[in-house]
């Protein structure tokens, strides 16, 4: 099953700087029925103003991962760490026993990212910070596995403690490739349109899928595509 979950339909708050889309209950947005999907909590479709940002703030227990669509983001943690992640990147946090952390945007331009949020497999581990640059070339046979478990073989791909993998690929309009999905999985379109065996997504859109181990993907435009492989 592919349910639809169409960007004009998520939860949001405009906060002049911050201009937000909640695929999940954040916040002051709250649906009985949008709590979390396995052990994601949170997706956060985040368009961030220049210069502006998310003061330092604390987090534990929890594995956050950042995906930069547009613009870049530049993080700083009380651990040292500093970093500038730009689109088509990833960063991801595993908040253990605890951490503050800021991240702005001080580019010149808005930066679009996707937050997600993951309950950890494993709880008060020590903090950690990571980031990775990833090719940019359009995917023709399958999507990189850009963020698993640390279980999982890939072993170019960023690190987290949860039983899950983070897939991504930019399409080309015409492009068809197959998805094998484990348990169940979220999709996103990052841009453009795709269909996902004949369910249409657009810019901003998710889905959730259940029960299918395999769906087909066709890129309808050049898109960028998300798909969040995770344990029930």
């Amino acid at each position: 099953m592919i349910n639809l979950i169409p960007y004009e339909q998520l939860g949001g708050a405009d906060h002049g700087w911050l201009k937000a889309k909640h695929h999940f209950s954040f916040a002051n947005y709250q649906n009985p029925h949008r709590i979390r999907f396995g052990p994601m909590r949170v997706i956060n479709d985040d368009i961030v103003a220049p210069k502006t940002g998310f003061d330092p703030h604390p987090h534990d227990n929890m594995e956050i991962i950042t995906y930069v669509r547009k613009g870049a983001i530049t993080h700083k943690d009380d651990m040292g760490n500093e970093g500038r992640t730009e689109a088509g990147d990833v960063q991801v946090m595993s908040a253990g026993t605890g951490v503050v952390h800021s991240e702005y945007n001080l580019e010149n331009e808005e930066t679009n990212l996707y937050q997600i949020w993951m309950f950890p497999n494993k709880k008060n581990v020590k903090p950690r910070w990571d980031a990775k640059q990833f090719p940019k070339e359009p995917v023709t046979d399958k999507l990189k596995p850009l963020v698993t478990g640390f279980d999982h073989p890939e072993t170019d791909s960023l690190k987290i403690y949860q039983d899950a993998v983070i897939y991504a690929g930019r399409l080309k309009q015409g492009t068809v490739i197959e998805q094998t999905i484990k348990e169940q999985a979220y999709l996103l379109c990052s841009h453009g349109t795709f269909e996902a065996n004949e369910v249409a997504l657009k810019k901003g859109d998710g889905a959730e899928i259940t029960d299918i181990n395999k769906i087909t993907i066709t890129a309808k435009s050049d898109c960028e595509v998300l798909l969040i492989d995770l344990p029930k």
